[in-house]
């Protein structure tokens, strides 16, 4: 399952360049190197539309994207956010992810759900719970993906799912992803649609 079209669409780097609010929004957000453009890639079918690296903190602005889902509605946006809690990232660059996160995060009426993405093998952190909790507190939308299961044996995907769950005080367990087999895109896209 794939979109019907996806294109890159623009790059802000302060909250005067946003775009202007045409379509509904999805936000993927998460720590560096979990995996956020290999899973916009693989949700939307269009290898390198969101650029990759092995580099942690490449992303470094806030990149959004044009999509038409593979059913529902006929236009979305999906915005793609600097990871965080990397340290090799400039202090002066990190300084300037805050208000530009905080800034689209507290004001975008066209905000649907905030796709809060962690490493299954990782699992959730301190900076995980406190951003799932202010995400709740502002009343944003909130679904966890555990991306990265196909590295993880499949007796391990359960007790990896709850453990998240219970750190970050779901109401329901985490979407489990993978990249790379395709495991959750139907489930992933359900929700984003039915978000919408």
């Amino acid at each position: 399952m794939r979109a019907r079209q996806a294109t890159f669409a623009i790059s802000s780097v302060s909250p005067d360049t946003f775009p202007p609010e045409t379509a509904p929004e999805i936000a993927f957000t998460g720590r560096s190197n979990v995996g956020k453009s290999s899973l916009i890639n693989s949700l939307v079918g269009v290898r390198g539309l969101a650029r990759t690296s092995g580099t942690p903190g490449r992303t470094q602005m806030l990149n959004w994207f044009a999509v038409t889902p593979p059913f529902g509605p006929d236009h979305l946006a999906f915005v793609d956010f600097p990871g965080y809690g990397y340290a090799k990232v400039p202090t002066a660059v990190r300084a300037a992810f805050g208000p530009l996160v905080d800034a689209y995060l507290e004001n975008r009426r066209g905000l649907r759900l905030v796709i809060v993405i962690l490493d299954a093998r990782r699992g959730a952190e301190e900076d995980e719970r406190l951003y799932v909790d202010w995400l709740a507190e502002h009343s944003r939308p909130t679904l966890v993906v555990l991306t990265k299961v196909d590295k993880l044996s499949k007796s391990k995907r359960i007790p990896a799912q709850s453990a998240a769950r219970a750190a970050l005080g779901l109401a329901r367990a985490p979407l489990l992803y993978s990249a790379e087999t395709g495991e959750g895109v139907k489930e992933l896209w359900r929700a984003i649609v039915q978000a919408v």
